[in-house]
């Protein structure tokens, strides 16, 4: 798969893009696109919760259901909190690329609120 930089406008592929529509939709607000209601994920429903197990289940829940429903090339295998401080989310993921079956990680993806 092929797409555009979001930062640059140049040409992106293989496992950079990845990242960066894995990016795209865990820091989406779930209903915030206009013509895309459905795309996105929960997560800023959780920015400022109390941290507790539910919380940290809740955030593995979003992230399996995001990247099941709008990420085909990605199969996750695990979600890793690594913090949750003052109105942010940051996550490490682990799975694998389906394009070419390599596990990737992907580190230190962030949530802010708005």
């Amino acid at each position: 798969m092929r797409g555009m930089n979001d930062r640059t406008g140049k040409h992106n592929d293989g496992f950079e893009y990845l990242k960066q529509r894995i990016r795209d939709i865990l820091s989406t607000p779930l209903g915030s696109r206009v013509m895309r209601r459905h795309y996105g994920s929960e997560l800023f429903k959780r920015i400022d919760n109390p941290t507790n197990g539910e919380l940290i289940a809740n955030i593995y829940s979003d992230c399996v259901t995001a990247l099941y429903n709008f990420e085909p090339e990605f199969e996750i295998v695990s979600v890793t909190v690594v913090s949750i401080d003052r109105g942010r989310i940051i996550l490490d993921l682990e799975g694998q690329f389906l394009s070419n079956g390599e596990v990737v990680k992907l580190d230190n993806i962030e949530i802010k609120g708005i």
